[in-house]
């Protein structure tokens, strides 16, 4: 299989369809359709999330499996907060699937951290870029058609459940000798977040998360200004 290469034809029309598929479901489902169309969604992510575990199990064995392909990364964990939200629309796994996906997914998305032999059409790309752009799909069209909303108190709240789990995954990697979160040694990927060496890039990560949760929440604020304003006048 050819090696990965970032902003390739195949990447670029990925990153297309991240953004293009729940738009256009949005706009075509109909108010009975919407929540059928998210049991839809949350299915595909789901059974892709299931389907690589057995897959990677057999691969591997228990112990690799354990130490390296549990789902304790941030994106594994916004899969199921993603699934949760499309199923039950729930408030708290929105807040997660939102903030979550849409600054760390969506940066696994644009900058994919894909190895050797996993280019298209291998069956790791399809199954990285259905996990991580099923994410960002997901959300998006949780906001957009199902009109499920953040807040600044959800932001909060996203921000302090990630450095919860974030401690609670390095004392699993101490334990494992894993890289979950990639709290002891940097991704090999193109994102220019992980340029300091470590352990300097883990709290200046903490730091522009917070900021990118305030960018991708801000349309929002804005929003809820200028109705006040206009409320007011």
């Amino acid at each position: 299989m050819p090696n990965f290469q970032t902003f390739s034809t195949s990447h670029l029309i990925v990153m297309l369809l991240t953004l293009a598929v729940p738009i256009l479901l949005a706009a075509i489902a109909r108010r009975r359709a919407a929540a059928t169309i998210g049991y839809f969604l949350a299915g595909v992510i789901m059974v892709n999330e299931v389907t690589n575990w057995c897959y990677r199990f057999a691969e591997v064995g228990f112990e690799q499996f354990v130490e390296k392909h549990l789902p304790l990364h941030f994106c594994g964990i916004a899969v199921f907060a993603t699934v949760a939200t499309l199923v039950f629309r729930n408030e708290r796994a929105y807040e997660i699937a939102y903030f979550w996906g849409l600054v760390g997914t969506l940066n696994a998305v644009i900058t994919p951290s894909l190895a050797e032999g996993e280019g298209f059409p291998s069956y790791r790309f399809f199954q990285y870029f259905i996990a991580h752009s099923g994410i960002v799909a997901g959300v998006l069209y949780a906001t957009i058609r199902l009109r499920m909303r953040p807040t600044l108190r959800g932001l909060l709240r996203a921000f302090v459940c990630a450095n919860l789990f974030a401690v609670a995954v390095g004392a699993f990697n101490s334990v494992m000798n894993s890289n979950y979160m990639f709290l002891c040694v940097p991704p090999e990927t193109a994102s220019p977040f992980f340029f300091a060496p470590w352990p300097w890039y883990i709290p200046i990560l903490d730091v522009v998360a917070l900021g990118l949760f305030f960018v991708v929440f801000s349309p929002f604020l804005v929003s809820g200004w200028w109705s006040a304003r206009k409320s007011a006048g």
